[in-house]
C-alpha cells in the first residue's frame, strides 16, 4: 500500500480516500531522533500488520513560537527535512496541522472528533507516553485511550526511549550537544548525522584566493551550532557524495562578518552556485580562531583537511536514516 513518494498535506481538510483510515503517529517530531523513532516504528509495525496507510500528524509552526514568540525554538529539522526523514521511515503522508491560538483552543473532545476522526479517519493512533492535547493540554494519555474506545480507533502509548547510558533521548538534549559542537554525540542520539540543507550562494571568494574554494550556505539566524571546523559529507542534487571540511562562523581573521557555513570539498572541481545541497556533519575538529596572517590560516586549514580526511575514511552508517541522509 506504499505510495511512491511521501505526501505533505495541510491540516484541516479530510485526507484523500487512499490515506484515510490509517495508523496515525502524533507528535512534533523535531529532529526525528531515536526517541521519536521509537514511536514511529511502533506506528509502522501496526500499519503493516493491519495493511493500513501510515500517516504522521505534526504541527507547524512549533507550538512554542505561538505561546512564547520571544523564545523561539531552534529547529533541528525544518518541515521539509522532517518530511523527508519520515518518508525514509516508510510514512505515506505527513499532515502538517497549522498550530495557532484557534487550534490550540480546541477542546480535547473537539481535537479527537474534528481532527483524528473527522479529518484523518484514524483507525489507530500512536503517541508518546506523555502526549497531551487540546486546550490547556487538557487531553491526557488516559483520555486518548478512552476516546479511542468511544470512537472505535485503537490507541497505543509508547514509553520514553533511553539511550545506552540510561538517559532519555530528547530534542533539548540534542540542541545542547550542537551548541557545544559535539556533533558525534548528537548523531548517537539522532541515529543519523545531523544534516543541513541550503542553496549554495556567491560569496566574497576569500577561500578561492587561499586555495580553498568553498560552497557557502547561510543558515537560519537561530541555528544553535557552535562556531568551528567540522568534517562533513556533501550530497549534491544528483545524489553524488563528496567529502570535505566546513567552517561555520564569522571569519575573524578577515572581516568578522555575518555567520556563514563554508564547505571545502576534497578533490572536487565544478560549479555549485545556485544548487541545493545537503551537508552532513561527522565530527568537530576545533573551534573558530583568529590567525595572525592568511599564511598561518592556510597552514591550519591544511591540518584540518588532513584530519577530516582521516575521520571520514573510517565512518560507517549509523542506521537506516543515515544511509538516506549522509551516504
Amino acid at each position: 500500500m506504499k505510495r511512491p513518494a511521501i505526501a505533505r498535506l495541510p491540516g484541516g481538510e479530510p485526507l484523500p480516500a487512499d490515506l484515510s483510515g490509517g495508523v496515525v503517529a502524533i507528535g512534533n517530531f523535531d529532529g526525528v531522533h531515536r526517541g521519536h523513532q521509537a514511536v514511529l516504528s511502533v506506528a509502522r509495525e501496526i500499519a503493516e500488520a493491519k495493511d493500513r496507510p501510515l500517516v504522521c500528524l505534526t504541527f507547524e509552526p512549533h507550538p512554542r513560537s505561538v505561546f512564547a514568540p520571544d523564545r523561539p525554538v531552534a529547529r533541528l529539522t525544518p518541515a521539509p527535512m522532517r518530511a523527508r526523514l519520515l518518508g525514509a521511515l516508510g510514512f505515506d503522508a505527513v499532515v502538517e496541522q497549522r498550530f495557532d491560538r484557534d487550534f490550540a483552543g480546541l477542546s480535547p473532545d473537539a481535537f479527537v472528533e474534528d481532527v483524528l476522526v473527522g479529518c484523518l479517519g484514524a483507525s489507530h493512533v500512536v503517541a508518546g507516553f506523555d502526549f497531551h492535547y487540546g486546550a490547556k493540554r487538557g487531553g491526557t494519555p488516559q483520555t486518548l485511550v478512552a476516546a479511542g474506545e468511544k470512537h472505535r480507533f485503537g490507541a497505543t502509548l509508547v514509553p520514553a526511549f533511553q539511550d545506552e547510558g540510561g538517559e532519555t533521548v530528547s530534542s533539548s538534549r540534542i540542541r545542547t550537544l550542537l551548541r557545544d559542537g559535539d556533533v558525534a554525540a548528537a548523531a548517537g542520539l539522532f541515529g543519523y548525522r545531523w544534516t543541513i540543507r541550503g542553496t549554495v550562494q556567491t560569496g566574497a571568494q576569500l577561500g578561492r584566493t587561499l586555495g580553498y574554494p568553498t560552497a557557502n550556505i547561510t543558515l537560519e539566524p537561530d541555528t544553535m551550532l557552535k562556531f568551528g571546523i567540522y568534517a562533513v559529507r556533501l550530497r549534491r542534487a544528483d545524489g553524488t557524495l563528496h567529502d570535505g571540511v566546513a567552517s561555520f562562523g564569522r571569519r575573524p581573521t578577515f572581516d568578522d562578518g555575518a555567520a556563514l557555513f563554508e564547505t571545502f570539498l576534497f578533490d572536487f572541481s565544478g560549479d555549485l552556485y545556485g544548487e541545493t545541497v545537503d551537508v552532513s556533519l561527522f565530527g568537530f575538529l576545533r573551534g573558530e580562531e583568529k590567525f595572525a596572517s592568511a599564511e598561518a590560516l592556510v597552514e591550519q586549514m591544511d591540518r584540518d583537511s588532513a584530519e577530516a580526511r582521516a575521520l571520514l575514511a573510517g565512518v560507517s552508517p549509523l542506521g537506516e536514516l543515515d544511509r538516506v541522509i549522509a551516504f
